[in-house]
């Protein structure tokens, strides 16, 4: 069977590869550049664009696709950037991040990733989503080589590590993309395979 994934970011391209190759599914990237709308959350980002795509695209893909959007919730910040996650990065990055939360401390520094698997298996039925979150804190400070976008400045829960200290595989075991993405080939392994 193959599934497409629809994303302009080859990053996560390779990790969701290294999530399915164990599960035996393979995927393929499909570069497609759609329009994110700004929404109030994750998962009403995530269904505009898949169900986009699913009018626009079918008939070109005419295969089962998925997209994948993802955000970082700061509880001090009332969960923001949270959907505006990309265009904040892109506009302040870590170190505006970090600016907003200076005098922050101890529990204000709380926050959430959070990832949104949309699945289109035809071109009649709508998204089936799969949630993936993972726990942490905003660091004081960027570390970190790996990892891209917020990594560097997120701490995994009660470890005092970024996900961008971590090795691919050992973000992969923990991270919120690879528990969406989880569910999603698991799902696949039941119910397509």
């Amino acid at each position: 069977m193959i599934i497409y994934f629809i994303t302009s970011n080859p990053h996560k391209v390779e990790e969701v590869r290294e999530l399915a190759a164990d599960k035996g599914i393979s995927i393929r990237h499909l570069h497609y550049e759609y329009p994110e709308l700004q929404l109030d959350a994750i998962e009403e980002v995530a269904i505009a664009s898949a169900n986009h795509i699913r009018r626009e695209k079918w008939a070109e893909i005419n295969a089962p696709f998925f997209i994948e959007d993802s955000g970082l919730l700061i509880h001090a910040l009332n969960d923001f950037p949270g959907p505006f996650s990309a265009f904040v990065f892109r506009k302040i990055g870590n170190e505006g991040i970090l600016k907003l939360m200076a005098g922050k401390e101890g529990g204000e520094r709380r926050a959430t990733f959070k990832t949104v698997v949309a699945f289109c298996r035809d071109p009649d039925a709508e998204p089936s989503l799969f949630i993936g979150t993972v726990e942490g804190r905003i660091a004081d400070r960027a570390r970190g080589d790996g990892g891209f976008g917020f990594d560097p400045i997120f701490e995994y829960e009660g470890t005092g590590t970024t996900f961008a200290e971590m090795s691919t595989e050992e973000k992969n075991k923990v991270s919120h993309r690879s528990r969406a993405f989880t569910k999603f080939l698991n799902h696949i392994l039941q119910h397509l395979h």
